[in-house]
């Protein structure tokens, strides 16, 4: 990949790895720009290497440019960098990956009117928090077990996360406000673009209940949208026969709503 730094909100600075698409049997016409994918990573405050990345190769051959986003907030970039998402989760995420397409737009390096945006877990919230907040900004998005209620994943996450949300929103019930502005499910009547989800079944993480709140509400606003469920699956898949399906899904989905469409 090839490393990009840009400017976001506030005349600061994000960074992300580039993978532009790559084929040795296939040479795209004469100017045409290909689609963009933006990969958004968990944690929050993790961060994208540039090694090898099995999502980023099975897209790139496919055609598609791979934008993997770390986001202020990211570690990797030192102590100010990482510091910048304490309180602004759902904020700094969002702004620095649309700052990404128009910045790749910008240079010519993609077509901005085929984009997709797609994340898991806390990269799936934030597919769903841009998918609400900015609804036109991406053609249309891959959410994996992502997060749609702050209120339900404080309350009912595992152990080991307990009150991470205290940093990254505000303790509760002070930040009870925050909390709902953050949480795409009480703005999902926002979406617009088509939307696919995918859940495990067991995950104990990102409940269940978070995915099938948010498709209720796609159904109830007649938002075009894939709802696929995994059974045996927790926060992440672990099966072959599941990751192959799913990497399947995933092309025949954006085939339809996005080369296609």
């Amino acid at each position: 990949p090839e490393a990009i730094e840009f400017p976001t909100a506030g005349d600061r600075t994000a960074h992300g790895l580039f993978y532009p698409p790559r084929n040795d049997d296939f040479t795209a016409p004469s100017g045409e720009r290909p689609p963009l994918l933006v990969m958004i990573h968990g944690g929050p405050t993790s961060q994208y290497r540039a090694g090898w990345n099995p999502q980023a190769q099975f897209f790139a051959t496919r055609g598609y440019a791979v934008l993997l986003v770390n986001y202020r907030g990211s570690t990797g970039y030192g102590r100010g960098y990482m510091l910048k998402l304490r309180g602004n989760w759902g904020l700094c995420d969002m702004e620095d990956a649309t700052s990404g397409v128009r910045h790749l737009a910008d240079a010519g390096r993609i077509d901005p009117e085929r984009t997709v945006i797609m994340g898991g877990s806390a990269g799936g919230f934030t597919v769903l928090q841009t998918m609400t907040q900015m609804p036109e900004c991406f053609t249309a998005g891959v959410c994996l077990y992502g997060v749609a209620n702050q209120f339900h994943l404080a309350a009912e996450t595992h152990k080991f996360e307990a009150h991470y949300l205290d940093s990254l929103l505000g303790p509760l019930p002070q930040a009870s406000r925050v909390y709902r502005e953050r949480s795409p499910l009480y703005h999902a009547g926002r979406i617009k673009r088509p939307l696919a989800v995918f859940q495990g079944d067991i995950d104990r993480v990102v409940p269940r209940q978070q995915s099938d709140s948010i498709v209720e509400a796609l159904k109830q606003n007649g938002t075009p949208h894939l709802y696929q469920v995994y059974e045996g699956e927790g926060h992440g898949w672990r099966k072959a026969e599941t990751i192959e399906h799913f990497y399947r899904t995933v092309e025949s989905f954006l085939r339809q709503y996005v080369l296609f469409a």
